[in-house]
């Protein structure tokens, strides 16, 4: 199993900036791409920034410019950084990880979720 812990979430004015961390642990062989989602009420959860194993990144059109995605293999984390947060920006993030993980004869492969931060953008 792959466990996620997310921080950094919080109440932000606009114009303002946060980041988000996400830490994967358990027995972890691979983590291809990890990425960051966010959802509102109502709503089916958005696509916000993603980042392969290469450091290839994509971004919805509606962060770009404003949001930065970014990982750090060695401690299984990946990043978001939000800069000129918007109101329309308030949502629960998720953060999600693709990876490998097992010993031995018992290799598998998970599409991990985190348990969610709030972001919320107001004045």
């Amino acid at each position: 199993q792959v466990q996620l812990v997310e921080s950094g979430g919080g109440v932000v004015q606009p114009g303002g900036s946060l980041r988000l961390s996400c830490a994967a642990s358990g027995s972890i062989i691979t983590i291809n791409a990890m990425g960051w989602y966010r959802q509102t009420p109502g709503k089916q959860r958005e696509l916000v920034a993603t980042i392969t194993g290469g450091g290839s990144t994509n971004y919805a059109d509606s962060v770009k410019g404003r949001f930065t995605v970014s990982r750090d293999n060695a401690k299984n984390t990946v990043y978001l950084q939000m800069n000129s947060l918007k109101p329309e920006d308030t949502a629960v993030y998720y953060c999600n990880v693709q990876a490998r993980y097992g010993s031995g004869g018992y290799i598998r492969t998970s599409n991990s979720w985190g348990q969610g931060t709030q972001v919320t953008v107001s004045s």
